[in-house]
């Protein structure tokens, strides 16, 4: 079972739809994260200090999705590196954008899941 972080801190964790949480599961894998199916219809998946969860939406259609999620951290560039393993395309659905610094005082990088789902990643600079 995915053991979720302990943190003393206050934590908000997204609880994003899967049309097929075994998908969802083998797709996260490529970009490192571990996790495991609650019952019948939700899914846990870390990744460090990073916790996803994903319940069950068969009849979601990805193109139509408006889920999403930001995830900030301390360090974006090697969670970025590390995602690049995935050789996700930079257009289409699933995707992933360059790292970048925006104009609202984030370094940050993006990903769309199969199931249409953002998940954006970065960190202040």
């Amino acid at each position: 079972m995915a053991t979720p972080p302990q943190s003393p801190r206050d934590l908000a964790i997204p609880i994003l739809p899967s049309r097929s949480l075994p998908a969802t599961l083998a797709f996260y894998a490529r970009l490192g994260f571990d996790g495991e199916i609650v019952g019948d219809a939700y899914a846990i998946l870390t990744r460090g200090d990073v916790e996803l969860h994903f319940f069950a939406h068969p009849a979601l259609v990805p193109a139509d999705s408006w889920a999403g999620c930001y995830v900030r951290v301390a360090d974006v560039r090697p969670l970025y590196q590390a995602f690049q393993a995935a050789q996700l395309p930079p257009r289409g659905i699933p995707r992933m954008d360059t790292l970048a610094d925006k104009p609202w005082g984030m370094r940050e990088f993006a990903v769309v899941d199969e199931d249409g789902n953002l998940v954006r990643v970065g960190q202040v600079i």
